[in-house]
């Protein structure tokens, strides 16, 4: 029989560290950045905030709920493993929709993607019960999104204040709200959100099953080895370098000091790099997206 689903957040167990749940970002805000408005989440899409796009995965997955939803996902079109491509790009609209969209663009989106979500529920041979509807799991994936989007704003702009982090903080609720999370369950402040995320790792479960897949996502083999050989150590280094620890220790990664501090470095150098070029080019790819959004929409074309 499978096991009970998603017992209750245990409180009463000693809370996890950011120190094992979050990377460790020392980088230093940059005076052009300090002189500007506080982030907000719109800001964020960056082009290069989708280098931990595969250490987001791995992170959603630490759920055993969320993994095995999607290690054993009905909807051939979307499987991860298969048609990596197009998961890709359904997620980028979905955060390209979900911060950038309109009311409308939102609902459609979230009619396409709760299409797929009916197929995806445990049966009697799941090893753990889930179903894709479960405002919990939904809960758990838009928390990931928003820690990817910080921490890739952060390691390009430097460490927010706790004003810049709340401000930052409140402009994503859109990443939960526009599917199934209520405005009551995203958490309040930016506070109540670390309290939540250190509570919330306490699910995470990797069992040998879970840690074949996502190593395998680590080493991105779903990827043709002809376009993922020449940047494969770079692809790892960085998914790599997104884990927190939790996750590197379960999944048995290697990641020393100098690893982190070379992890850094490359996104300063990034930041400096990113000074020079345009907005249509650092967020060209989610004009892009949204474009072609706009015109699925529009021709009644599948959006997922």
């Amino acid at each position: 029989m499978p096991a009970s689903y998603l017992p209750p957040l245990d409180e009463t167990t000693p809370e996890l560290t950011t120190a094992k749940t979050r990377i460790e970002i020392t980088t230093r805000k940059r005076r052009a950045t300090s002189l500007r408005k506080p982030a907000v989440i719109q800001e964020a899409l960056d082009f290069w905030a989708f280098a931990g796009g595969a250490a987001n995965v791995v992170i959603q997955l630490g759920w055993p709920e969320v993994a095995y939803g999607v290690m054993e996902s009905k909807v051939e079109s979307g499987a991860l493993t298969k048609h990596p491509w197009k998961r890709a790009r359904t997620t980028g609209q979905f955060l390209t929709v979900a911060i950038l969209g309109t009311d409308e663009e939102k609902a459609a989106f979230r009619e396409a993607v709760n299409s797929a979500h009916r197929h995806v529920r445990s049966d009697e041979q799941s090893p753990v019960k889930y179903n894709a509807f479960n405002r919990e799991l939904q809960m758990w994936v838009a928390a990931c999104l928003f820690i990817g989007f910080e921490d890739t704003h952060q390691l390009l702009h430097g460490v927010m204040s706790p004003e810049e982090a709340e401000t930052f903080y409140q402009s994503a609720k859109p990443l939960g709200t526009t599917l199934q999370v209520p405005d009551e369950m995203w958490p309040a402040t930016r506070a109540d959100f670390e309290h939540y995320w250190n509570i919330a790792c306490q699910r995470i479960v990797i069992d040998d099953t879970t840690c074949d897949f996502l190593n395998d996502l680590v080493d991105l083999k779903m990827i043709n080895p002809l376009i993922r050989l020449p940047f494969v150590n770079l692809l790892r280094f960085l998914t790599i370098g997104f884990l927190p620890a939790i996750y590197r220790d379960q999944l048995g990664l290697e990641w020393t000091e100098d690893d982190r501090r070379r992890f850094q470095h490359l996104f300063t150098f990034v930041s400096v790099v990113n000074k020079f070029l345009p907005k249509s080019i650092r967020f060209g790819g989610n004009r892009v997206l949204m474009r072609d959004l706009r015109r699925r929409i529009k021709h009644d074309k599948a959006m997922v």
